[in-house]
This record gives C-alpha cells, structure tokens and sequence, in this order.
C-alpha cells in the first residue's frame, strides 16, 4: 500500500514562520504607507471628512522619514515625560517666587504711602 505524495503544507510553523519573518523584516526595513479618505456627502454638501493615514515601519525607517512624534509624547518616552515635569517644576517655582513676593511689594507701596 502506497501513500499518495504530499506537497508541503504552507502553512506549517516551520516554512511558515520563516516566510512571515522575511516578509515583516521587509516590511519594517522598506515601509509601508496605506492611506485613504472617507467622505460623507448629501446632497452635494460635504458632511463629514476622515483621512485615515498608516505608516507601518521599523523605528529606523520612521526615524528616516522624519516621524519620531513618540519621543515627544509623555506617555510613550520617559525623556519626554522628565522634560514635560521639569518644566513643571520651574512653572510652579516661578509662581511660588511670585506669591512670596507680592507681600514684599506691598509693604514697600505702603512704606511709600
């Protein structure tokens, strides 16, 4: 009894998992831009516009193109979020020097009086 001879399967772990890798490091080291508008009109009057903007990329590549908005945003970097409270602190410093000041002022204006 003979068994018909099988192709390999596609899909199995270890061809699979390999041709996923290849095409995600291809797809992190090129980009990919997917990008697209909705538009909701009625009656030829424009109601509603949504452009929907994706950018799937390694952080080099991103960095390539000019995005880093991460490195800003306080939630993502802790280098941002060190900044964003240093600024913090020297805003309420000034305010602090500010109230403790106006005192100071007002005894001289009622010196001069």
């Amino acid at each position: 009894m003979t068994t018909p001879n099988r192709l390999p399967d596609p899909y199995a772990a270890s061809n699979g998992s390999a041709n996923l890798a290849d095409i995600l490091e291809r797809v992190l080291d090129k980009g990919v831009v997917i990008a697209g508008d909705i538009k909701i009109n009625l009656l030829d009057i424009e109601l509603l516009t949504i452009k929907l903007r994706l950018v799937v990329a390694s952080v080099d590549k991103a960095k390539e193109m000019g995005i880093d908005w991460w490195e800003d945003d306080p939630s993502l970097s802790t280098g941002a979020r060190r900044r964003e409270l240093a600024e913090e602190n020297e805003r309420l410093q000034r305010r602090i020097a500010d109230l403790e000041a106006a005192p100071a002022l007002a005894e001289r204006k009622d010196d001069e009086a």
